[in-house]
């Protein structure tokens, strides 16, 4: 079960996520200034490996990090519960705010659908479902 990470959490996973595997001096060099205390880091990775979202390989006291959640599964668990939160799960309502939010135009909304309908085109071409 994929839980919510917080906002530090989710910084280190989304370094992890690029760089596939890392020391924690790696993820360090990576997050931007202010950068917080190798300590810091260090414990948050922890963190992340009690809630099952990092491995590691030792090398000797060094240890190496990699994701053990993909990062489109995370996006998916985070964007249902995002809409569950605020749209009652409602796709629909999602858009809807979106759409008033940023003033769309419903040539804009229009061309936005094709792109959609596009995607979605091209991933039932390669998944398969389609031959």
């Amino acid at each position: 079960m994929i839980k919510e990470l917080t906002k530090a959490e989710e910084e280190i996973m989304q370094v992890l996520w690029k760089l596939e595997r890392a020391f924690v001096r790696d993820i360090l060099d990576e997050l931007p200034e202010p950068k917080p205390a190798y300590n810091t880091v260090s414990t948050i990775v922890r963190i992340l490996e009690t809630k099952g979202f990092v491995g590691h390989e030792a090398f000797g006291k060094s240890h190496q990090y990699f994701p053990l959640v993909a990062q489109d599964k995370y996006k998916s668990f985070f964007l249902q519960n995002f809409m569950s939160g605020y749209f009652g799960g409602s796709f629909e309502k999602l858009v809807s705010f979106f759409a008033k939010d940023n003033n769309l135009n419903v040539n804009e909304i229009d061309q936005l659908m094709k792109h959609v309908k596009q995607d979605l085109d091209e991933n039932s071409d390669t998944d398969g479902s389609n031959a």
